[in-house]
């Protein structure tokens, strides 16, 4: 392995686990070597790292395969490349959920086998050839490591990319935010990262909202990272629990992800407390932990989507103890000012024809977990997803006092098209990326599925993947409810469809068909399409959709570890690409479980999200 460094950072990982701020995780020292592999002989290191507010330095580590190198800037008919960068962490036995650390073979150091090393290793952004016919089509050109963090449980970074933005990329467990430079791909550089000690407001950093001039907003879903009173700039002070719990907030990052600002999500006067749980509760019930995160910012607002009180999931999760802990509400904000989002109003999810007062978690309302908004002038529009409830929502006008949401499809009515051994009970469908296309005509959605047992022990669970609906009547029937035809008021609407303008199920492909909950988690839609001028420009019209089938380990929804890449028609038809393979397997689908990368024989890692992105020179 050959290195070279533009930086002060060490050449092979030989750092002991670095904790920010209060995080906590108590793993111990690590060690790592970044040898080379039979797998990867030849790999050229460049390192690139900042000093963080801490005073230490955190940097970004790329392992570029020399043999692709020169086919790494174009393919050998001249056709520029096409990048999707996929943030994932390593799995270790730090992934275990609890129902299974009962049955560990050995002991800790013994590990888990089928790859898994036993200790952390480090987190990367894979840098995967996405330019379709090109001979390295599918394979992983570098690996851009990240440290001296490690067990960052990568998560979610923005949903779109556009020339010039800096990529923002969440770490779960360790409540940093990472920004990286990507206008030199398939190399990255680190433009800087923001610690929890930048962030006492909230932990739990989700997803992230990049605005026209190159700022962006996060959410963190957790609450303020020490329990007690929080003062916020506002002349506001918010009573949380803790790190991973309640009230979470939105930050205002700048281009190298330094804070501009931390604006709460709580409202002054608390939620509403039967539908509003917190452990340990709170004096002021509290819903707030957003999630989902997309703005308008021709209608200076700001949608944001609370799913769950997290520390849950991050810490070792067991059976929840109240349903109410899964969120049914909705924040919408004024960003007229931008670096002081104000809280406008919280709206409340209503359940469906499948409620059950007796099964509240599964309701049409629970867990919020995703919002996008509509793209078009003349357009208000914005929908949200729930996990567990499995329903889609929408209001006609994100700009009203108080938005007026409705459901308008439920996911049963896509589980036969899915895959035709699914049922048609959208409870649990466990729904998560959710985004319109730039032409207002049709809304992807991805769902992992129901696990089997889910609903019961004869529960035979559901095969999950990715549909899309045309929404054009309903983004065209105005501003009001009242003006909407068709209602998902009856279970016979809720499995077929409520008619009129609501959403229509235009295409559909499953992905691991007969495998109860092991579908796609996130998304991202390809937003580039090569021009006769030999550069690539932005399209209204996605032609292809990139998914990854991994939620949290810890919470049991582990996935396949699996990218795969679908194609898309102009109609909405969408199928997985047989092309988009495994370099080592052959199979469809890029497998995060292997042995080797080219970081070193690090085991299986798990892939959380991804972008598709072009270098700077080869996008106009």
């Amino acid at each position: 392995m050959r290195f070279s460094s533009s930086s002060g950072a060490p050449p092979r990982w030989r750092k002991a686990l670095t904790v920010a701020g209060a995080v906590a995780l108590a793993i111990g020292a690590v060690t790592y070597t970044g040898s080379s592999t039979s797998a990867y002989a030849d790999v050229q290191v460049v390192t690139d790292a900042k000093t963080a507010s801490d005073g230490k330095q955190y940097w970004v580590q790329n392992h570029l395969v020399s043999k692709d190198l020169a086919a790494q800037a174009r393919s050998a008919d001249g056709t520029p490349k096409k990048w999707l960068l996929v943030w994932a962490g390593d799995e270790n036995i730090a992934d275990t959920a609890v129902k299974d650390v009962k049955n560990l073979p050995g002991s800790l150091g013994g590990g888990l086998g089928k790859a898994k090393n036993a200790l952390p290793g480090p987190d990367f952004l894979a840098v995967i050839d996405a330019t379709q016919g090109s001979p390295t089509y599918g394979k992983v050109v570098n690996t851009a490591t990240v440290g001296p963090l490690v067990e960052n449980e990568p998560h979610h970074m923005q949903y779109v990319w556009h020339k010039g933005d800096t990529i923002y990329a969440g770490a779960l467990f360790a409540a940093a935010t990472y920004a990286f430079d990507v206008s030199a791909l398939p190399q990255l550089k680190l433009k800087g990262i923001s610690l929890p000690t930048q962030t006492l407001g909230g932990s739990v950093p989700d997803a992230y909202w990049v605005l026209k001039d190159g700022t962006a907003y996060g959410t963190y879903m957790g609450g303020p990272v020490v329990p007690g009173p929080y003062a916020y700039q506002d002349g506001s002070t918010q009573i949380g629990n803790g790190f991973a719990g309640s009230p979470g907030e939105v930050v205002h990052f700048d281009k190298n992800a330094q804070v501009l600002s931390q604006n709460p999500a709580a409202t002054p006067q608390g939620d509403n407390a039967k539908l509003c749980d917190n452990l340990p509760q709170l004096g002021k019930p509290s819903c707030a932990n957003p999630h989902g995160v997309q703005a308008r910012e021709d209608l200076n607002t700001l949608v944001t989507s609370d799913y769950a009180e997290p520390r849950n999931i991050i810490l070792d999760p067991v059976k929840q103890p109240s349903p109410y802990l899964r969120r049914p509400t909705i924040r919408t904000w004024d960003i007229s000012d931008r670096n002081h989002p104000k809280l406008k109003a919280v709206s409340y999810l209503q359940d469906g024809p499948r409620a059950n007062p007796a099964d509240p978690l599964h309701s049409e309302s629970r867990a919020v977990m995703e919002t996008t908004v509509t793209n078009l002038p003349g357009h208000k529009g914005a929908f949200a997803e729930t996990m567990q409830g499995g329903a889609i929502f929408y209001t006609p006008d994100i700009t009203a006092k108080d938005p007026h949401w409705i459901e308008v499809f439920d996911d049963g009515t896509a589980g036969k098209p899915i895959y035709s051994q699914n049922d048609s009970n959208g409870a649990s469908s466990n729904g998560g990326w959710l985004q319109t296309s730039p032409d207002d005509r049709f809304l992807y959605h991805a769902v992992q599925g129901r696990q089997k047992g889910a609903l019961g022990p004869d529960d035979p669970g559901t095969t999950g993947g990715v549909y899309v609906l045309d929404i054009q009547k309903l983004v065209a029937a105005g501003d009001k409810v009242e003006d909407i035809k068709g209602r998902v008021d009856t279970l016979e609407k809720a499995q077929q469809g409520g008619g009129g303008d609501l959403p229509t199920v235009v295409g559909s492909a499953p992905i691991n068909p007969g495998v109860p909950g092991a579908g796609p988690h996130w998304g991202a839609y390809d937003n580039f399409a090569l021009g006769p001028d030999g550069f690539y420009h932005e399209t209204t019209q996605p032609q292809h959709i990139a998914v990854s089938n991994y939620f949290v380990a810890r919470s049991g929804l582990d996935g396949d570890h699996k990218v795969n890449l679908l194609n898309l028609s102009p109609d909405g038809k969408v199928a997985v690409d047989q092309n988009f393979r495994d370099e080592f397997t052959g199979q469809v689908g890029i497998n995060f479980n292997r042995k080797s990368w080219p970081h070193g024989d690090f085991g299986n890692a798990k892939p959380h999200s991804e972008l598709f992105v072009v270098a700077d020179q080869n996008v106009k």
